[in-house]
């Protein structure tokens, strides 16, 4: 079966194509990151109508790239939520005209279970159960993976999330968008134990997080800085760096220690980390370094928005693909709505 998957929750646009017996065939990706950054942030009706533009070409490109032909295709699946709504409609109209048009069934996918269920796309993939750390601009959680549709949430940020916190502090310290990649970029020339910022939650026994509060810490050590060094907004390169590695051996000790606890409590030995901040390289460094401990990464390009994940996890619910008719997004779709 040939499964056709559309992402465009956000500011990327993504359409892959997934055979259940031969793999990924092919996938393309326009990201829109250039488009927003002159406005320091994604604009949403500026995202929606580059989706509009953009998914056609990709999809012709998608199956010239695999050698296909829409008759080829069995089934579409696309992002139904959570996201922005207008790029979320985008995507949706698309698949389902497109399902119509070639009287195929179409299947709705939840963004964080595309991402959860990426690293499945890698040679070396895990083998269920395993325990999932989705870690992303908007989500943080940690889900007790048993099957296909089987997950269980353990544990959450209660406040912003990991990819959130990178990407606010990145702004304060004036790094341009998207500022969590340069954050984590800069914070390789950063010295450890020059700043101490708090590891939030880290002792409170459950397998919650919050990362509200280490914002807060670095935007009072920056304004103490700029106090007592006189510099005003232009703070010396090496402070910043090192504000940068602090910020981030913060977050990434937290998500380790969680990681450790949540894999003690579940027993399971298997780890799988998705989502944006996934490809940050310490959190890889360090999760990959727990002792008796399978850690998996997707591949880079599946860590960001893809449509590779969303025809992957289409094609693990080929048995739920419904008659194409009407259709609704959905902005706010807890992941909780889809576990047990």
């Amino acid at each position: 079966m040939l499964v056709l998957g559309i992402e465009s929750s956000c500011d990327e646009t993504g359409v892959a194509l997934y055979d259940t017996e031969h793999g990924l065939l092919a996938h393309q990706l326009h990201t829109q990151i250039a488009m927003h950054a002159e406005y320091g942030g994604v604009v949403p009706e500026l995202a929606s109508r580059d989706h509009i533009r953009r998914l056609t070409p990709l999809t012709q490109a998608c199956l010239h790239q695999a050698g296909k032909t829409f008759a080829d295709i069995d089934a579409i699946a696309y992002t139904q939520g959570p996201g922005l709504g207008g790029a979320l409609l985008a995507g949706a109209s698309f698949a389902n005209a497109l399902a119509f048009a070639l009287n195929k069934p179409i299947i709705p996918v939840h963004h964080l279970e595309g991402h959860m269920l990426s690293p499945l796309l890698s040679d070396d993939k895990p083998d269920f159960p395993f325990v999932a750390l989705l870690v992303s601009g908007g989500h943080t959680q940690f889900m007790a993976v048993k099957g296909i549709g089987d997950y269980t949430l353990l544990g959450e940020s209660i406040d912003d999330a990991a990819g959130e916190a990178f990407d606010k502090t990145a702004k304060l310290l004036g790094l341009p968008y998207p500022g969590g990649a340069k954050l984590s970029e800069l914070a390789r020339l950063g010295h450890s134990g020059s700043l101490h910022f708090p590891r939030p939650m880290l002792h409170s026994h459950d397998l919650n997080m919050s990362f509200s509060g280490l914002k807060t810490a670095v935007l009072t050590a920056f304004n103490k800085i700029k106090a007592e060094t006189g510099c005003g907004e232009a703070l010396p390169e090496q402070i910043r760096h090192d504000i940068c590695r602090e910020f981030q051996n913060a977050v990434v000790d937290v998500l380790t220690s969680k990681a450790e606890q949540t894999l003690q409590q579940t027993g399971y030995k298997q780890l799988v980390v998705a989502g944006g901040v996934g490809a940050n390289w310490q959190l890889r460094q360090s999760l990959s370094s727990l002792p008796g401990v399978h850690t998996f990464f997707p591949p880079l390009a599946y860590c960001t928005d893809n449509g590779a994940m969303i025809a992957f996890a289409g094609a693990m619910h080929l048995s739920s693909a419904r008659p194409t008719g009407s259709f609704n997004v959905r902005p706010r779709w807890p992941l909780s709505q889809i576990v047990k």
